[in-house]
């Protein structure tokens, strides 16, 4: 078991030196430059649900900000699934392709994107030796107020093992 885990550590260690010099060799472009910003799904539009939301919960104040499915994976994951994502430095949200699905109700696609959304709004929280907290209380509150939020999280607890493998 000892010498198992000193082969991971080696390991990690060359890792770490790779993707160190390759970030010397190669600085991160900006996302928006790389990407396909494909907003229409077969099911759903996210672009005008963005839009709405933004009227409707943020007075308009997220204008920069595009809106996307994200890349469609060869295989489902076996553990957890990630229904969206933001990024900050590009103001790109992405949303997990799975959603794209007539089963999936409209509601819980507008909460998914409401949750991505709140996270430009709400600052993280700095914790002891670097680590942050994304889903602060302020954070948390915020959420509880979207009409369907006990609705979306009840379904997504009913339905998650549809996306799983």
């Amino acid at each position: 078991m000892h010498f198992g885990r000193f082969r991971e550590d080696r390991r990690m260690a060359r890792t770490k030196k790779t993707k160190t010099k390759r970030k010397l060799a190669h600085p991160k472009l900006p996302m928006q430059g790389q990407l396909n910003l494909c907003h229409e799904g077969t099911h759903f539009d996210l672009r005008s649900m963005f839009d709405d939301l933004n009227e409707r919960y943020f007075r308009g104040r997220l204008r920069s900000y595009k809106v996307m499915w994200g890349r469609r994976r060869k295989h489902r994951p076996r553990e957890y699934f990630i229904f969206g994502t933001i990024q900050e430095e590009d103001r790109v949200i992405r949303i997990n392709p799975a959603l794209d699905q007539p089963f999936v109700p409209l509601w819980f696609l507008r909460y998914v994107l409401y949750h991505e959304m709140l996270h430009s709004v709400i600052p993280d929280e700095t914790l002891s030796e670097g680590r942050r907290r994304v889903h602060t209380e302020e954070f948390s509150r915020r959420e509880r107020e979207f009409p369907s939020y006990r609705r979306a999280r009840r379904w997504e607890e009913e339905n998650l093992s549809r996306f799983l493998r």
